[in-house]
């Protein structure tokens, strides 16, 4: 058994050696705080949310470390805009993303540093790339010497010369232009720390190094986020930290974007889908579906139509589920493995299209079972599903969507009296062969929004989307 990962920095699928025999620890850039979670955060999180899981099932203990950026240009910005402090604008939005997603079914990270609570760390590292010729005050600003570093842009594959460098305001004193700003001079009504240097705040890219190494040390095994931070923040990281001393990630792992109309989804795009939002209209475990269920090296461009292919794919899946769990009269066990092929897709850069391919066919085989009443196959069928929808975070019967189905549970109890009457009345014309009637009663349930399915254990509904 072999996992194997895309490695971004050698533009191929490697086997996965890890540092440490039976150990896996992995550092994804987080959230920056200035506002609310889209469902493009989310899926990040969601991807290496399946990869942790992954890791887990292959017998691997995992370190995940997932980060908060606090401060940052863009918060300054909107408290600014209005009217509030900036911490608390960041706090309100960590939440926000924390709310996401534990909504959508996303473990927790071991750590979950942010980015104000490691200036000693940051300032540290400056010391040393100082010292050693990396980095050098000017104005109150530190700055990277990026010709200093003979490796810089070996991730990204630039040429320097080519090199158009990202600036901020107030960024002067630079030796040249492509270099970047690790410590950023203070400016009036802005938060500052005190430094050797002056007062000031971090940059973006120095807050990571220093929060890899400190929870990870000066060498861990894979660094994740989305393909926008490649250049320039995954690429910055990499040059502080080697020219630190470290030999910092050995895989870079990045997750392809959600777009709309071809466009990454971005609020500065104004075309942003808020998770909080989404999880009203959709349940949360069919947007884990949606997200989750794509390569994540795949773009995912979104549409309703989209979305109401994964609920009722989802469906499928889970009207299995519960069909199966009804006919054994008690809970059916995950199986102790996964079936061979679901798990050489997941060897195989965590195939999940392919994986849950597996799942599907297998729900196939469970049906035609149910439909021959071979009960002890459709149970070792569920038994094999529910051990493959636990590695993706799907598994109905799991207490994180457990009760999902039944929001608003105080009203079902009223709603199931209701409908059963209803439905007895189609019986009874079944029974005199009124099929007119019954087929009517059974269109009017569902414009209500209800699906009825005849089982051998008589009629049963559930609800379709609100």
């Amino acid at each position: 058994m072999t996992i194997r990962l895309y490695d971004t920095g050698a533009r191929q699928i490697r086997d996965f050696v890890p540092l440490r025999p039976g150990c896996v620890s992995i550092y994804l850039c987080g959230a920056t705080v200035q506002a609310a979670p889209h469902i493009g955060h989310i899926r990040s999180g969601l991807n290496f949310d399946i990869m942790r899981r992954w890791f887990a099932y292959r017998g691997y203990e995992v370190t995940f470390i997932r980060n908060v950026t606090d401060i940052d240009d863009k918060i300054i910005a909107k408290a600014a805009e209005q009217g509030r402090p900036w911490w608390s604008i960041g706090y309100d939005n960590e939440r926000a993303f924390n709310d996401g997603y534990t909504a959508l079914g996303c473990l927790p990270p071991t750590y979950e540093p942010r980015a104000t609570g490691h200036v000693t760390e940051m300032t540290e590292m400056m010391r040393r790339l100082i010292d050693r010729g990396h980095a050098y005050a000017a104005d109150g600003n530190v700055y990277f010497d990026v010709r200093s570093f003979p490796d810089y842009l070996q991730l990204s594959r630039q040429e320097l010369d080519n090199l158009l460098q990202p600036a901020g305001e107030g960024e002067t004193g630079k030796r040249d232009p492509r270099d970047f700003a690790m410590w950023k001079a203070a400016k009036p009504g802005e938060p500052t720390w005190p430094t050797p240097w002056g007062e000031g705040r971090p940059g973006w890219h120095l807050e990571c190094s220093a929060m890899a190494h400190k929870y990870l040390g000066s060498a861990f095994d894979i660094h994740g986020g989305g393909l926008d931070l490649i250049f320039p923040h995954h690429e910055n990281e990499i040059a502080q930290a080697r020219a630190f001393g470290d030999e910092f990630a050995r895989y870079w792992v990045h997750n392809a974007w959600v777009t709309m109309a071809g466009d990454k989804m971005s609020k500065s795009l104004g075309n942003s889908v808020l998770v909080s939002e989404m999880v009203r209209a959709w349940r949360p475990v069919v947007l884990r579906y949606y997200l989750g269920t794509p390569h994540y090296r795949s773009m995912i461009e979104y549409s309703e139509e989209a979305l109401r292919e994964a609920e009722s794919a989802f469906a499928r899946i889970e009207g299995f589920v519960q069909r199966v769990t009804e006919l054994a009269g008690r809970s059916v066990e995950p199986s102790a493995e996964v079936p061979p092929a679901f798990a050489d897709a997941m060897d195989d850069d965590l195939g999940v299209p392919q994986a849950l391919a597996v799942v599907h066919t297998t729900v196939r085989q469970g049906n035609s079972a149910l439909s021959a009443d071979d009960k002890d196959a459709a149970v070792a069928r569920l038994a094999e599903v529910r051990a493959m929808l636990g590695v993706l975070g799907l598994d109905p019967l799991d207490e994180q969507w457990a009760g999902e189905s039944g929001r608003g549970e105080d009203l079902h109890g009223v709603v199931d009296g209701l409908v059963r009457l209803v439905l007895e009345q189609r019986e009874a014309a079944r029974a005199r062969k009124d099929w007119a009637t019954a087929d009517a009663i059974r269109d009017q349930l569902g414009q209500s929004g209800l699906v009825v399915e005849d089982s051998p254990q008589g009629p049963r509904w559930t609800p379709g989307r609100r």
